[in-house]
C-alpha cells in the first residue's frame, strides 16, 4: 500500500508540475499577498476605531470629574458632608476608570505603530515582489517562446516530430515501390515474368531480337560486299 501511494503520488506530482504555469502561480501568490495587505490594514482600522472610541469614553469620564467636583462643592458649601463624600467617592472611581481606559488607550496605540510598521514593510516587498514578478514572468514567456522555436527548428518538437515521421514513411514507401519496379523490370527483362499489356511473349521478344540481328548482320554483309568493288568509294569515305 505504501509502494501504490508513492506510485500514485508520483504520478501526481508529475500530472501537477506539467499542468502548472508559473505565470500563473505568481500572479496567485501576488493576490495572496494583496490580500494579506488588506487585512493588516483592517486590523489598523480596528484598533484606530477602539481607540477612538476609549477616547470618548475617556473625555466624557473627564467631564463627569469636574460635574463630581463641582457638587463635592456645593454639598460641603451647604453643610452636607455625607454628600460630598458620596460625590468624592464617585470621583475616585471615575478616576480608577480614567487611568485603565488610559493604559488601554496606550497599548492599541502601541499596537497602532507596529501595524503601521507592519504594513509599510509589507507594503514594500510586495512591491518588489510584483516587480519581480512581472521580469520573471517576461523571461519565462521567452524562454518558452525559445524552446518552441528551438524545438520546431530541431524537429523535436511533438507536431515537428509527427512530421518527421510522416516524411520517413513516405520515403520507406516510396523506395520500397521503386524496388519493386526494379524488380518488376528485370523480371519481364529476364522472361520470369511476361508484360500481358504489350501483346507479346518471351518467344515472341526473342524471336524479334534474332530477326534484328540477322538484319544487322545481312547490312554488314552488303556493305563489305559494295567496298570491295570499287576501289574509289574507300577513298571517298577515307575523305
Amino acid at each position: 500500500m505504501q509502494r501504490a501511494s508513492t506510485v500514485v503520488k508520483a504520478k501526481l506530482s508529475k500530472l501537477i508540475g506539467k499542468a502548472e504555469d508559473p505565470a500563473e502561480q505568481l500572479d496567485y501568490s501576488y493576490e495572496q499577498q494583496l490580500r494579506l495587505l488588506q487585512n493588516v490594514k483592517r486590523g489598523i482600522a480596528d484598533v484606530v476605531t477602539s481607540k477612538k472610541r476609549l477616547q470618548l469614553q475617556t473625555s466624557k469620564l473627564e467631564q463627569e470629574l469636574v460635574k463630581l467636583e463641582d457638587q463635592a462643592r456645593q454639598a460641603l458649601a451647604a453643610n452636607r458632608e455625607d454628600l460630598a463624600r458620596v460625590a468624592l467617592e464617585r470621583k475616585s472611581a471615575a478616576q480608577q476608570q480614567l487611568r485603565s481606559l488610559d493604559e488601554q488607550i496606550a497599548q492599541l496605540e502601541a499596537q497602532q505603530e507596529k501595524l503601521v510598521t507592519s504594513e509599510r514593510q509589507l507594503n514594500a516587498k510586495i512591491e518588489s515582489f510584483r516587480s519581480e514578478k512581472e521580469v520573471i514572468k517576461a523571461q519565462y514567456s521567452a524562454a518558452e517562446a525559445q524552446v518552441r522555436i528551438g524545438e520546431a527548428a530541431t524537429g523535436i518538437g511533438e507536431q515537428m516530430a509527427d512530421t518527421g515521421l510522416a516524411i520517413q514513411r513516405a520515403r520507406d514507401k516510396t523506395e520500397e515501390m521503386q524496388a519493386r519496379a526494379s524488380a518488376v523490370d528485370e523480371l519481364i527483362e529476364s522472361g520470369t515474368l511476361e508484360d500481358f499489356t504489350s501483346g507479346q511473349t518471351q518467344l515472341d521478344r526473342e524471336l524479334a531480337q534474332l530477326s534484328s540481328s540477322q538484319d544487322v548482320e545481312a547490312d554488314l554483309a552488303r556493305l563489305k560486299g559494295e567496298l570491295g568493288k570499287g576501289g574509289e568509294e574507300p577513298k571517298q569515305i577515307e575523305q
